[in-house]
């Protein structure tokens, strides 16, 4: 709980209600700012449509060493974050397994361990080899087919919708306020807040609406939502994290089943959220190939969501004027980088009213 009373002089309107604006609008309320949230809902947040892995060390690809430096270091805020939500069930895994169905597949897992240990040594997880039959050992669910892969001790795995839930109430438990509208106009938002009042913009993709300047395209991915029957294996304790046959599979544990993602591809249509047969299959597929105990799971929702993605791979996470400050643009990692966005607004803010 915030210890610290709201000051008049302290106003902060936040456009959006996804992982980003309620981690950030959390942290303004707890430094003593009044918030006011305004939310367009669950079908335009990227966060919705999620996985909920906090993966700096399955998120380290050649190339992004930046985004990996900046998702090591939101990954050591959320052990925080969690214990000030005081939702300890908000994590679903704190282990990761990354598992190879060829031999080829494992020797791309091997250079993807190779840069993670060559760029970030000091983080905070530990990642070891393992064999197939490791593998079995530590989740007998999984297929004997699997060739051998890592092993990431302390790499987490959230909820996403709890998250979201209890984000909103927590905010709610200081005086954060919330109104359910879709934002037309910055300016709007300008004339109908304080004439000294801070503005967040923290919407995704619908950012770039409202701000032209913003540049922001959109990547969109499927998301399927399985859920565990009397009949069906447990989910893993594990987040499992499969190259297969050159792709990309995840099961992510859920309370009552997995999470099962995500495709990632090029999507022109900002408002096309509507999942393709063939992401759909492949992932359904693999899934049950990683683990052929899913084949008695149900298949309870198949999702896409669009994920706001920069040319360089990092979020803007800047301020546009004297009254507005942007965060958006995480693309796949919305959810790994929100406290540590959250810390960067707030000290944004925070120079903005010394």
């Amino acid at each position: 709980m915030s210890n610290t009373p709201a000051r008049l002089d302290r106003a902060l309107t936040v456009v959006g209600g996804g992982v980003i604006g309620l981690t950030c609008a959390l942290a303004a309320a707890d430094a003593g700012w009044q918030v006011f949230v305004v939310d367009a809902g669950h079908d335009e947040r990227a966060s919705w449509v999620a996985g909920g892995m906090l993966g700096s060390l399955g998120e380290g690809h050649p190339g992004e060493e930046a985004a990996l430096a900046l998702s090591v270091e939101s990954v050591r805020r959320w052990p925080t974050l969690v214990k000030r939500l005081d939702d300890p069930a908000i994590v679903t895994a704190t282990d990761s397994l990354f598992v190879a169905g060829s031999a080829a597949d494992a020797e791309y897992l091997r250079h993807l361990a190779d840069f993670v240990w060559a760029n970030q040594p000091r983080t905070d997880a530990t990642l070891s080899t393992v064999t197939g039959r490791e593998i079995r050992s530590l989740e007998p669910s999984l297929s004997s087919r699997l060739v051998g892969g890592y092993r990431a001790v302390g790499e987490w795995s959230i909820d996403n919708r709890r998250l979201l839930a209890t984000l909103r109430s927590a905010g709610a438990a200081v005086g954060v306020r919330f109104m359910d509208a879709r934002v037309e106009s910055i300016a709007d938002v300008r004339e109908q807040a304080g004439p000294r009042d801070q503005i967040l913009l923290a919407a995704g993709l619908a950012t770039a609406a409202l701000l032209p300047e913003v540049p922001l395209h959109a990547a969109k991915g499927e998301i399927l939502r399985l859920r565990r029957t009397r009949w069906s294996v447990p989910p893993p304790g594990h987040v499992v994290r499969a190259r297969l046959h050159g792709r990309a599979v995840y099961l992510v544990p859920r309370e009552d089943g997995i999470v099962v993602g995500a495709t990632q591809y090029e999507a022109g249509d900002f408002g096309d959220r509507t999942p393709q047969a063939g992401g759909v299959a492949d992932l359904l597929a693999d899934a049950i190939e990683v683990m052929p105990g899913l084949r008695t799971y149900e298949l309870t929702e198949a999702g896409a969501g669009l994920r706001p993605c920069t040319a360089d791979g990092l979020p803007i996470v800047e301020r546009i004027d004297d009254r507005t400050v942007v965060a958006t643009g995480h693309g796949r990692n919305g959810i790994v980088l929100a406290p540590g966005t959250a810390d960067r607004v707030l000290g944004i803010l925070e120079g903005a009213s010394a």
